[in-house]
């Protein structure tokens, strides 16, 4: 019961994080790194480019990552040049949003920095 609790108020809090920084005029290069990061993980994506006002995310997915190795330097990963077009940026990154157990570590973790982050803005 605790963890249907928990899943659905990092789901909530990841939903609302996305309305809020979809609905600000200016996309700060933090709430630009988090749209990124929401699409690289739901895309396994290596490198994620967001045009907001050509409305199109160019991205380079990753294809196979069984070869992955995180200690050594990966010069050839085969991947894959994807470019979408979304009307409103809001949902498109809503759709993207993962309800597995990695996923919502990852929100969990996004979630906290973003938190802290704008906590120490306030206090400084």
């Amino acid at each position: 019961m605790e963890k249907a609790k928990l899943r659905g108020r990092i789901l909530k809090d990841l939903e609302n994080l996305i309305s809020r920084t979809c609905a600000k005029g200016k996309m700060t290069k933090r709430v630009q790194q988090i749209h990124s990061s929401i699409i690289k993980n739901h895309y396994n994506a290596t490198d994620v480019y967001i045009d907001y006002h050509r409305k199109r995310v160019v991205m380079e997915i990753l294809l196979d990552d069984s070869n992955y190795d995180p200690k050594t330097i990966n010069l050839s990963m085969p991947t894959f040049n994807a470019n979408f077009i979304f009307t409103s940026l809001c949902d498109f990154l809503k759709s993207c949003m993962d309800e597995d157990h990695k996923s919502l570590a990852y929100y969990s973790g996004l979630l906290s920095s973003y938190k802290s982050e704008s906590t120490q803005r306030v206090f400084a």
